[in-house]
């Protein structure tokens, strides 16, 4: 991505950031490194919580973009309780997939991105996960051969009833996409 291209992401980045409740606070960040410290993965993850805050006010949004950072959040919100500046930084890792998948900015030779766009399709079509279908799709874009692979845990996980076949699909999945359509529409830079 040429550097013009990748100051114009920063921007709509920022600006989806400073749209979100209290994400205005990230100008605010103090380093104390609290986030860093309350994450669990951090230790896996290329930049700390901390460093990501850091790179973002940088404008080194496509160095974090193609790091595993993002694809390791666990979503545990401790960064985000804890942060005495109040910055929403849970909801800042959520954008950043999001970024990462629309603009396909993310670490070659993984498959997170993968993961994420089936998961999402599976919510959009029945209102929340179906497993074996987000399972499907998910091997049938990254590896089709290690699909059969998981045939027997998917027999054992319907045998016990852990697993549904057919998939639930909530009330209301109209309104949802709706409501989903709204927001993609008001988040759109």
């Amino acid at each position: 991505m040429e550097a013009a291209a990748s100051k114009d992401l920063c921007d709509v980045f920022l600006r989806k950031i400073c749209a979100i409740p209290n994400g205005s606070k990230i100008n605010e960040c103090l380093q104390c490194g609290t986030c860093s410290a309350s994450c669990p993965t951090a230790t896996a993850m290329e930049y700390s919580p901390r460093e990501v805050i850091a790179a973002l006010r940088a404008r080194m949004l496509e160095r974090v973009l193609k790091s595993n950072t993002v694809w390791l959040c666990s979503s545990c919100y401790s960064c985000t309780v804890r942060c005495p500046a109040g910055i929403p930084f849970t909801d800042v890792m959520y954008e950043l997939k999001r970024l990462g998948v629309k603009y396909g900015l993310y670490p070659k030779g993984t498959t997170n991105a993968v993961m994420a766009q089936a998961f999402v399709a599976s919510v959009d079509r029945y209102g929340r996960n179906h497993e074996p279908e987000l399972i499907r799709n998910y091997y049938l874009r990254t590896n089709p051969l290690r699909f059969l692979s998981q045939v027997i845990l998917g027999l054992r996980l319907l045998s016990r009833g852990r697993m549904r076949l057919r998939p639930h699909r909530i009330k209301g999945r109209e309104e949802l996409r709706k409501m989903m359509a709204a927001i993609e529409e008001n988040a759109s830079p």
